[in-house]
């Protein structure tokens, strides 16, 4: 899933390392999730989104594939 989490870590002066410490996640983990290589589950997704004190569509964008397909269920 495309994502801007490395904008707003660097926005907010975490790195990747102190981002992981915060969300209680490895550094792999948050590299992962920048790279759109993982999906975080959704009380992850809310919790990094808390900690940007921003909501989660903000962070994580729905491609249009994805928003095709939950229109057609």
């Amino acid at each position: 899933m495309e994502n801007l989490m490395n904008q707003f870590r660097k926005k907010f002066g975490y790195s990747q390392d102190k981002l992981a410490e915060i969300l209680g996640v490895s550094r792999q983990t948050i590299i992962s999730i920048e790279k759109g290589k993982y999906n975080p589950s959704l009380p992850l997704a809310i919790q990094i989104a808390r900690t940007f004190d921003t909501n989660v569509e903000s962070i994580f964008l729905l491609g249009e594939n994805e928003k095709n397909r939950r229109h057609k269920k």
